[in-house]
């Protein structure tokens, strides 16, 4: 009976409310952005598919128990590293080896990295407690650095940049020692020199874009362009956007912004609804965030409890990069913002992980006794 307990159970509900909120939301920034550049409105439409998918696939992964995926987190992740080798062999689009394309059907495998990514590392903490020494955090570490590396090499340093807070996060909620975590966390600044030398020309400039000053008439180029007139862009919905005021420029010149729909969303998000938007948008990951993190305190299962963690970190990381780049406190990466931006790859991933914390949430009826994580069966078996 366990596949009608959804149907019993109290649905989380604050979970779901924002991320249907941020996904209508992210429907009317991709159509203003359309709108701008004088173009038909197709991405939309292609994301409200794509939107119906995800809201199938999100109902499909919270049928079933989450405790099954236990058997397959290792095969998945060897499925997903396949994945992103294969891009290799693929024709680039845009320059760049991120997708694997069947006819019009394209797929990006990093996107479901991040989620398969967590349920690997969550099987692999869960009932182990050699993660607590400093020699057991090599393991976790080699874990991560496949991926990473195989994304950084498509290339796709916004996507990379993801995996590292995943690991500490969920690290530091499976009991790794905070000394530990501070050892490594100084063996990476120490390796940055390291990191920066492996970096190519574009990379490079996107961060010394950063610090780049120009005079007020001056519009920079380049990358520099870019982060201009993001920032110019969100500025000019001010208090309340264009979707009140109807106020817009006569220059057409000023909407001009490279990947508005993408990477700069969250400028559309601005123009549209201005600054009061931002706010609201920002609260309204601020209320996913902690509504996975409600789960994972009220569940006593350790899988389902760091499967929670993970997700939590994977919305947090995602939304601090991508706004941090779109007002320049961090650099350009491509980074997409989760249900909001274009692209049915990054919308099916995050529903997929939006569904594992439902799953959860509705199937907390295992116990936690010990330290480290030990499992105290009720049923002598995984459901």
């Amino acid at each position: 009976m366990d596949a009608f307990l959804p149907l019993r159970s109290r649905w989380p509900v604050g979970l779901m409310l924002p991320a249907i909120a941020l996904f209508a939301g992210g429907l009317a920034a991709i159509t203003r952005a359309e709108m701008l550049a004088a173009g038909e409105i197709r991405l939309a439409s292609r994301q409200a598919v794509a939107g119906t998918l995800a809201a199938l696939l999100t109902g499909f992964v919270v049928w079933p128990s989450y405790r099954r995926l236990w058997r397959f987190a290792y095969l998945g992740l060897a499925g997903v590293v396949v994945a992103l080798v294969a891009v290799y062999f693929l024709p680039p689009v845009a320059g760049v080896h991120r997708w694997i394309r069947v006819g019009p059907i394209g797929v990006q495998p990093s996107e479901f990295a991040k989620v398969v990514y967590v349920v690997a590392l969550a099987r692999w903490l869960t009932y182990r407690e050699n993660f607590r020494r400093l020699p057991g955090l090599v393991a976790p570490l080699l874990l991560t650095l496949v991926p990473v590396l195989l994304v950084l090499k498509e290339p796709d340093l916004g996507t990379a940049m993801v995996f590292p807070p995943l690991l500490f996060a969920m690290l530091f909620a499976a009991g790794a020692r905070r000394r530990h975590l501070a050892c490594i966390s100084l063996v990476a600044v120490l390796l940055a020199p390291l990191l920066w030398s492996q970096m190519s020309r574009e990379q490079r400039s996107r961060v010394t874009a950063l610090f780049e000053q120009n005079a007020p008439e001056q519009r920079p180029a380049d990358d520099g362009y870019q982060l201009h007139q993001a920032k110019q862009v969100a500025a000019l919905g001010g208090a309340w956007g264009s979707w009140l005021s109807g106020t817009t420029v006569d220059d057409p010149g000023a909407y001009h912004l490279p990947a508005a729909a993408t990477d700069f969303i969250f400028s559309m998000w601005g123009e549209r609804f201005g600054l009061a938007g931002q706010t609201a948008l920002i609260a309204l990951f601020a209320l996913i965030v902690a509504g996975c993190l409600r789960v994972a305190t009220s569940t006593q299962e350790p899988f389902g409890r760091l499967l929670a963690v993970g997700v939590a970190a994977l919305f947090a990381a995602q939304v601090l990069i991508n706004t941090g780049m779109t007002v320049g406190l961090l650099p350009v990466t491509g980074l997409s913002l989760p249900l909001v931006s274009y692209g049915g790859s990054g919308l099916l991933a995050h529903a997929l992980a939006l569904g594992l914390v439902l799953n959860v949430g509705l199937r907390a009826d295992f116990e936690v006794t010990g330290e480290p994580f030990r499992f105290a069966r009720r049923r002598g078996r995984w459901n």
